[in-house]
Formats: structure tokens, sequence, C-alpha cells
């Protein structure tokens, strides 16, 4: 990657997910499952998935301590994730046990209270923030949980006008309320309080149809609607994700677009939503975007391209197990893949 251009700057959590091993039984008497260790998290995943496509990426993180910690720097050192604004921490690393549906659809339990993540500072984002930082993508559990979450928001603030802020709730009903979330100092109201003040200041906005059941029920019964009307409240784009249903590309005072994600065989779904804001910010990088007034200027036709790229980085993401994004070279093989079969008919 070009060492002159434009850094995406991707802030949030680091997980480590023990997916379940299909491959192995659970003892003979059946208490004692097999998990793979996989690196996951928001924003690693993010980085991972915008490095593999050749987009220059810095994350920052705070990594915290254990024997898990190793795994989470080299899995981003390998897709050439710059980890100099990486922070290495007191607290541990959070971990993630990861169940799958019979769709692939991942299922949580947290073991995060007193993790490293949460843990932001002023003066260490202000030390950590790359220079040259065109498009700052935050979201999930980090930027809604106390205490680092008043830290990111003012940093969003501190930002807007200069960069391109990108944010993804991403939420995880467990962890922002009920018993466990008020262990970590959430509840449904702070936590919609805490991503409005992102929202305020955001540019873009990926955002899932779960996460607007949990954030806005009555919205989340019309999408069309709710897509063009998060648009219309400041973000100069919506890209609102709905399973394996049409994504929803809203821009304010533009008409809605609708894009059929591409049909793949799923091992499962972990990590598709993190490798599809990925394609999104290499593709608007790659198109030139690196302000709001040039994303307004996108035209419709490239924006579609950006965004039917977008969705098969993550739909290729879905053919393999846990957060295992396409490079580069496997995108364009995949995309000219599709390009044949629809001119074959």
């Amino acid at each position: 990657m070009a060492t002159g251009a434009p850094v995406l700057t991707v802030l949030g959590e680091l997980v480590v997910d023990l997916l379940p091993d299909a491959s192995a039984d659970a003892g003979p008497e059946g208490t004692a499952p097999r998990y793979v260790a996989r690196p996951g998290g928001n924003a690693l995943n993010v980085a991972v998935a915008a490095g593999r496509l050749g987009t220059r990426v810095s994350l920052l993180a705070r990594l915290g301590t254990g024997p898990l910690a190793a795994p989470l720097r080299r899995h981003a050192e390998l897709s050439g994730v710059d980890l100099t604004g990486v922070v290495d921490a007191v607290e541990p690393v959070s971990l993630a046990v990861v169940g799958l549906d019979e769709t692939g659809s991942p299922d949580y339990g947290f073991h995060v209270q007193g993790a490293a993540d949460w843990q932001w500072t002023d003066e260490e984002l202000s030390a950590v923030l790359p220079a040259g930082t065109a498009v700052l993508h935050v979201g999930s559990i980090s930027s809604w949980t106390p205490p680092g979450c008043d830290a990111i928001a003012r940093l969003a603030e501190r930002l807007a006008g200069s960069a391109l802020l990108s944010v993804d709730p991403n939420l995880r009903p467990m962890l922002a309320g009920g018993p466990v979330g008020a262990s970590l100092g959430n509840d449904p109201g702070a936590v919609r309080a805490r991503l409005d003040r992102l929202l305020a200041v955001a540019d873009v906005v990926k955002v899932s149809a779960e996460d607007l059941a949990w954030l806005d029920p009555d919205a989340a019964a019309d999408l069309d609607g709710t897509a063009q009307a998060w648009a219309d409240r400041g973000p100069a784009l919506v890209l609102l994700t709905d399973g394996g249903a049409p994504l929803r590309v809203a821009r304010p005072g533009r008409a809605l677009l609708h894009r059929e994600p591409p049909r793949v065989t799923v091992a499962d779904t972990v990590g598709a939503g993190d490798s599809l804001a990925a394609g999104l910010f290499a593709g608007l990088l790659g198109s030139g975007v690196t302000s709001r007034a040039a994303l307004g200027q996108l035209a419709d036709d490239e924006l579609v391209r950006v965004v039917d790229d977008a969705a098969l980085v993550a739909a290729l993401n879905c053919t393999r197990v846990g957060a295992d994004p396409p490079t580069a070279a496997e995108l364009a093989a995949a995309r000219g893949q599709r390009a044949a079969e629809r001119a074959g008919g």
C-alpha cells in the first residue's frame, strides 16, 4: 500500500472469539466441547479486512494482558495493519464464547468486565491518533461502554469536519442492558444517548436491521423509511443491512437505493458486517473520497459499484469459518467470476 495514501483509522476493541469446533465431539460425557480461539472484535476485524484489501489502515486499540494478546497483534500484522496506535494495557483481553445456529448466525457469551477495551482516556487517544487520518471508524462495544466511550465521543467531535467519521452501533444487547450490561455501566437509555452523541457528528453510518430493532422498534417496521430518515438527520451516507435481504443505501436528498447481496454457501456470518464496512471504506478511499463534500458529490453509479464490492467482500467472508475476510486478489477474482456469470446469462 502506498506510503502517502490517505489513512483509514479504526478505533475499538480487540476480542478473542472462541468458536465451536464442528469437527470435534464433546467427549464421552458431552461435557467437554472444543473451541478454537480466533482473533476478533469489530475494530480488529475491520482493520484486518481493510488491510487485506490494500488500504492503508491504522488500528487504535488497547491490547490487554495474557497469552491471548500476542495472537491478536500477529493477526493484524499479517494483514499489513499499522499498530503504532495500539496501547499496551494492564487490563485483561476481552473474550467472547460464540455459538452458531443452523444458519451460521452467531450467539455470544461475553467475558469482558474490567477488560482493556473500555478504558480509553483523552490523553491516550491524542497520543496515538495518526496524522493523515482521512476516515475515522468507531463503533461496537467500546463506543458505548464507559468510561472510555466519553473519550471516544470527544475525539469524534474534535475531528468532525476534518475527517470522514463513520459509526457502526454493532450492538450486543447482553452488554447494553440487563445484569451484564449493568456490570459494565450500561443500560438501554444510556447506550442510546451515547450513540446519539456519535451519530450527531457521523458522516457515514452502517447499521443493521437487528440493531435498529433494539434502538427503535417502531422504526424497524419500515426499513426503507428509516434508512432515509437516518440520512436526513445528518449523515451523508447510511448503509442499512438486513441479513441476506437487499442492502439499503440512503443519502440526504437522493433516492433510496437497494442492492442485492451475493448468494454464497455460508459457513457462518461472524465478521460479515465488519468486512462490509472495510469494503466500503476501501472503495470510497479508492474513489478519492476523503471528505464529506467528496462523498456528497459521488455519483450514484460509482457509489453502487463501491457498495456492491463491499457486499462481495462480506459474502466471501461468510464462506469461511470466523472473521476471515478476502484479499484484494480474491475479491478481484470473485468480481471477475460474477461478471462472467452475468455475461453468460
